[in-house]
């Protein structure tokens, strides 16, 4: 499951059109079936009541779980806060392996819906749930999400967010003076915190990454959208530290871990989602240059996906967004409320991007648009024409069998 954090229509657009010009074709294009996928979430108190607009929290819970919650929550249900079984976990119950990738922190909601239930994504680590107090662990709760993460046994997580992992466990809970990146150790954990490291990684003992403090570092930088316009522009790409892995690296990684024959020789099979999570974030911040870097980074990762999926025909792959986001294409020499800036694409010719949902460049928010999803293989034909993200929990169930 490949994801897009804020991948719409529009992110795949801009990006198409800067690296490879408006005729060419990213690997994104080459997923062969697609259709549309509807993103609302629920009011938290109305819960047959849509709203509109989602974060990433429920949008991600509804593809994991099946099921529509309200924003904020992690897996749970809207006023009753039940927890919902993921896809993640009913693989896990079957012997399946399963891996979670991201190039957030691993406690962001995209990557925790996956793995973790609680009533409000900001409880990231033990000192962190001030607005969960029914989910800490002495009140007979799951703990944070680092917690749950370094419970869950998942065989592969790669990502940000080491800090929330260093936080000490407060007095009066379970581990108390310990940090979840201890606790994980203490569970056969093995951890890295480079790309050397995740090259030298060797199956048999589930693999924690954790690879920078927090979001993992952009691509491609740029300048930022400003009134009047910015640009025009060229980005610089290859920005990145040397010592963090790629998205790709990291998927490429993944899939070599998961597939390792078992006892026996056999391969079990797997379930692995990764995420591009700052196609978002730098949409928040009017940055398209490192929004359409992190797209690049999804596209050589997707890349990864369709060639292991080639060599291995059983392979379902699916890629999508959790919700659209706020960047346009408008005129090359129009004026915009909000603002802009202005790029030299590989065509040549001056795109000009304009984000306007927010009063200031830093204040950018999501949209409520439909989005892409696209797919190969086992199930796949079933994303044709317009589905929500609840349908493709019980298209991958179906796929892996569950």
């Amino acid at each position: 499951l490949m994801i897009g954090d804020g991948l719409g229509d529009s992110e795949i657009t801009i990006a198409r059109n800067y690296a490879v010009g408006a005729s060419g074709r990213l690997n994104i294009d080459r997923v062969p079936l697609t259709g549309a996928v509807t993103t609302h979430s629920v009011e938290e108190d109305e819960p047959d009541t849509p709203n509109y607009l989602p974060d990433s929290a429920p949008t991600a819970t509804a593809w994991s779980t099946g099921a529509k919650t309200s924003n904020g929550r992690i897996s749970t249900t809207p006023g009753t806060d039940r927890d919902l079984t993921t896809l993640l976990e009913l693989a896990q119950a079957r012997g399946l392996r399963v891996g979670n990738v991201t190039t957030s922190e691993l406690t962001d909601a995209t990557p925790a819906a996956a793995m973790a239930h609680i009533s409000a994504r900001g409880c990231q680590g033990p000192l962190n749930m001030s607005a969960c107090a029914a989910d800490l662990k002495s009140a007979g709760g799951p703990g944070s999400i680092a917690e749950q993460a370094a419970d869950s046994g998942i065989d592969v997580l790669l990502g940000g967010g080491r800090a929330r992992f260093d936080q000490v466990i407060p007095p009066g809970q379970p581990n108390a003076g310990r940090t979840p990146l201890q606790t994980a150790d203490a569970q056969g954990y093995s951890v890295v915190t480079d790309a050397a490291g995740l090259q030298a990684a060797r199956p048999g003992t589930p693999l924690l990454g954790l690879f920078t403090a927090g979001n993992m570092s952009v691509d491609w930088t740029g300048l930022p959208a400003a009134r009047p316009a910015s640009g025009p522009q060229v980005c610089q790409e290859d920005q990145r530290p040397a010592d963090e892995p790629s998205l790709a690296d990291m998927t490429t990684r993944a899939l070599e871990l998961l597939q390792a024959p078992g006892r026996g020789g056999r391969k079990p099979g797997f379930f692995l989602q990764v995420e591009s999570a700052s196609i978002d974030k730098r949409n928040h911040v009017s940055q398209p240059c490192e929004q359409i870097g992190e797209t690049m980074q999804l596209d050589e990762a997707v890349g990864v996906a369709l060639d292991f999926a080639e060599a291995n025909p059983d392979t379902l792959v699916i890629l999508t967004g959790d919700h659209a986001h706020t960047s346009q294409i408008v005129g090359a020499d129009q004026e915009v409320p909000g603002f802009a800036s202005k790029l030299t694409t590989a065509d040549g010719a001056v795109m000009q991007v304009s984000y306007g949902t927010g009063t200031t460049p830093v204040g950018q928010s999501h949209t409520g648009s439909q989005i892409r999803v696209a797919a190969q293989g086992p199930q796949a034909a079933n994303v044709i024409g317009v589905i929500d993200q609840t349908d493709l929990f019980r298209i991958m169930r179906r796929a892996l069998r569950l």
